[in-house]
């Protein structure tokens, strides 16, 4: 043994390390429990882990129970999974017993009570969505609760929102080249530009990511995008992202309004930081638009764009307005679900294994503060302070709860 190891042995017994230092030595890894529930809402069709994750997570001797048939809907079976060594569990509740639960939509009442004390659950929060009491029962249960679109990554962007949002833009321009040339809901028009074909027109409310990916489909296929925004350096940082110089104005309602009047496709895709998104278009603009053009309220989940917005789901998601086809489905990313899987499970993996590394997730929330940026409940006590400002709850810094209990 060599004298620093020896050293080190001493001064931990003695108590003559800092606690930084004797945390450090006693850090080691540990091995995972991780649960995948089958998804009980008809419109979430996603599942947190793909075949190909699971195998690189057992290969590093963890444990992972998937529900019977959670993989389906995003076209996984079970046999994939039982190939890739998970355990196919026939029990909802078995599965909400593991060690990490990893679920997408947020838990229904039936599912938190399921819960044991000192589970950690990462699911998708939506807060616009939540009640006070669902935060009381989570808080009840003593658990560790993590939100996605909270995470943070180390150059403080939200990673899982970003990739979303990649492929909302992508698919909602495929959306709308099919309600555009749909026989109820449009007007026989194919979305893009030919020699001789007037281009179509798309218009885009919002310049982030959703708007950026939306604009490269529109372009790609020949169609004329104009992009509103009221921050400057948003619609500048677009044209440099797309290396187009494409049309771009801020939000001043004639102008709107005018690029309304001849839009064949209206992007709606004004993400609100926190609360709910504002709104944009009056019912009278719609009323005014050209009849068959279609509106995709990709902000729908904060309330939407469009005064005409209401929430739609997967097996309805269309309805006219003034002969303007409306589309308010809250989770587009659902509709390609197999693609949004692994877009999940390519950040889970390897968040996983570095929970693991780090010997847990309360470990994991002290030494990442990318990560603890997602954690709304530690260990039964609320942490968020936006929660507790909406909710009226009382609330404390993750930092000091991790201090007291590590």
């Amino acid at each position: 043994m060599s004298d620093t190891r020896q050293f080190v042995q001493f001064a931990s017994a003695a108590g003559l390390l800092p606690k930084e230092e004797m945390l450090e030595t006693t850090k080691k890894s540990s091995s995972l429990t991780i649960g995948i529930p089958r998804e009980l809402s008809a419109n979430e069709n996603r599942v947190g882990l793909v075949p190909s994750a699971v195998k690189l997570l057992t290969n590093h001797g963890h444990r992972i129970l998937i529900e019977q048939n959670a993989g389906e809907k995003a076209h996984f079976t079970d046999h994939e999974y039982a190939e890739a060594g998970a355990e196919i569990v026939g029990d909802h509740a078995t599965v909400f017993g593991t060690d990490i639960i990893l679920k997408i939509a947020p838990p229904i009442r039936e599912e938190i009570e399921m819960l044991d004390k000192r589970r950690c659950l990462m699911s998708v929060l939506q807060l616009p969505t939540r009640s006070k009491e669902y935060f009381n029962l989570l808080m009840a249960k003593k658990i560790n609760a993590i939100a996605f679109e909270h995470i943070q990554d180390k150059t403080g962007a939200l990673p899982l929102v970003r990739s979303m949002s990649e492929i909302i833009g992508n698919a909602s321009m495929l959306i709308a080249a099919e309600y555009l040339c749909h026989p109820q809901y449009g007007k026989g028009i194919m979305l893009g530009g030919f020699p001789g074909v007037p281009s179509t027109e798309v218009v885009i409310i919002g310049s982030g990511t959703v708007s950026e990916y939306a604009s490269r489909a529109a372009l790609g296929l020949g169609a004329l995008v104009k992009v509103f925004d009221n921050s400057m350096y948003k619609l500048r940082t677009l044209q440099n992202n797309l290396g187009s110089r494409i049309y771009t104005s801020v939000f001043q309602p004639d102008e709107i309004e005018k690029a309304l009047l001849t839009a064949d496709v209206v992007i709606a895709a004004k993400h609100a930081p926190v609360g709910t998104s504002p709104c944009f278009i009056p019912e009278n603009m719609v009323s005014k638009m050209k009849p068959g053009s279609v509106i995709i309220d990709v902000s729908i989940d904060q309330g939407g764009c469009f005064e005409t917005s209401r929430p739609t789901n997967h097996q309805n998601p269309v309805y006219q307005v003034h002969g303007v086809t409306h589309y308010c489905v809250p989770n587009i990313a659902s509709k390609v679900p197999n693609t949004a899987s692994t877009s999940f499970s390519n950040f889970f993996s390897s968040l996983l294994l570095e929970i693991a590394e780090n010997g847990g997730v309360d470990n994991t929330l002290k030494a990442n503060r990318a990560f603890s940026k997602g954690a709304y409940i530690f260990n039964g006590i609320l942490t968020n302070q936006q929660i507790s400002k909406l909710h009226d709850i009382p609330f404390q810094h993750l930092d000091l709860l991790l201090a007291a209990f590590y």
